[in-house]
């Protein structure tokens, strides 16, 4: 097929793309497909010339934002539904729903699903409560993803601090505050992937151990993406190393989670195991990060699912979804 790869442009005339750009398309053309890239920055008119100039069967879709509008993903998906462009993950409805935290956690309850108890600080001032909350606290932007707004500052323990914080999300990110309860405990990744039928990867675990003595046990901005930071060196993604009956557990949990939120094709499920052996849904990141040596592509090669393949597999799933 003639596959675009649709990525984000930090600036409108940038030339450089994620490294994730290069290493999907690279897996693609040794799939056999004719792969093209193109990027895109806040403007609708060159993002239809582009696909217009491309004519793609299908679009390999790695849009995470448009513009400065980091909600602008889900206007890209609506747009190739209106275009009529077969693309990978979600479309607008999805991509919405996953998006807004507080109305997953909703759908995860619909479904029996344990998940922090939360409340949601509006910028116009609306308080919504999903629960009894109790300190200490993570508060983080509702809708924002890449974990932007999340690191030690986004631990509280105390309502002044909390309302502190709820400020600097509003001013900083435009965005509700989403306050929710700190759980405790070792923490996994499970990729997903598939639609019906869909396969649960080996759990993927965060090994803490490297961050200084008493610094919270958070993933955030840093240790994600500041390669010279303390907090990057002191976390590493490893294998899971735990008992078939918790693998099964995890596993279970990531699969209801990801049908819950009606992901398409791909996604990864962020979960807590407390002291109590409950699981506890952090997040449920639909069309996830992948980097090849990120956490889903080394979860998926655990599975027997090498690079290229899983890249490629994802198409097919796509495909096979859209001709249904």
């Amino acid at each position: 097929m003639n596959i675009t790869v649709l990525t984000y442009l930090e600036k409108e005339k940038a030339r450089s793309y994620d490294e994730v750009v290069g290493q999907v398309a690279e897996a693609l053309r040794r799939g056999g497909h004719n792969v093209s890239v193109l990027g895109a920055h806040g403007n609708v008119k060159a993002l239809i010339a582009g696909l217009s100039r491309r004519n793609p069967d299908m679009v390999f879709n790695l849009m995470e934002m448009f513009g400065d509008n980091i909600f602008g993903d889900v206007a890209v998906v609506g747009l190739l539904d209106l275009v009529g462009i077969t693309h990978t993950g979600g479309g607008p409805g999805e991509v919405y729903l996953q998006q807004d935290k507080a109305l997953a956690k909703k759908l995860l309850a619909y479904e029996k699903i344990r998940f922090p108890d939360f409340a949601v600080f509006g910028r116009d001032a609306d308080l919504e409560t999903g629960g009894n909350l109790r300190m200490p606290l993570f508060v983080k932007p509702l809708r924002a993803d890449g974990s932007l707004g999340i690191g030690a500052s986004a631990l509280v323990h105390d309502a002044t601090d909390m309302m502190k914080r709820v400020r600097v999300i509003h001013q900083q990110f435009h965005d509700a505050a989403l306050a929710e309860e700190y759980i405790e405990g070792r923490e996994f990744y499970v990729g997903v992937l598939g639609n019906h039928g869909a396969q649960a990867f080996p759990p993927i675990e965060m090994d803490f151990s490297g961050l200084a003595d008493g610094a919270p046990h958070v993933l955030g901005k840093k240790a994600k993406w500041s390669k010279g930071s303390a907090e990057y060196k002191g976390t590493r993604a490893v294998l899971a190393d735990v008992s078939d009956e918790l693998r099964a557990r995890l596993q279970k949990t990531a699969l209801d989670a990801y049908r819950a939120l009606r992901v398409r094709d791909y996604g990864r499920v962020d979960m807590r195991l407390a002291p109590t052996n409950d699981i506890y849904v952090l997040e449920v990141n639909a069309s996830c990060y992948l980097e090849q040596s990120g956490e889903y592509a080394t979860a998926a090669a655990a599975a027997g699912l090498d690079y290229p393949a899983l890249i490629n597999k994802i198409v097919e799933l796509a495909v096979a979804r859209q001709q249904k």
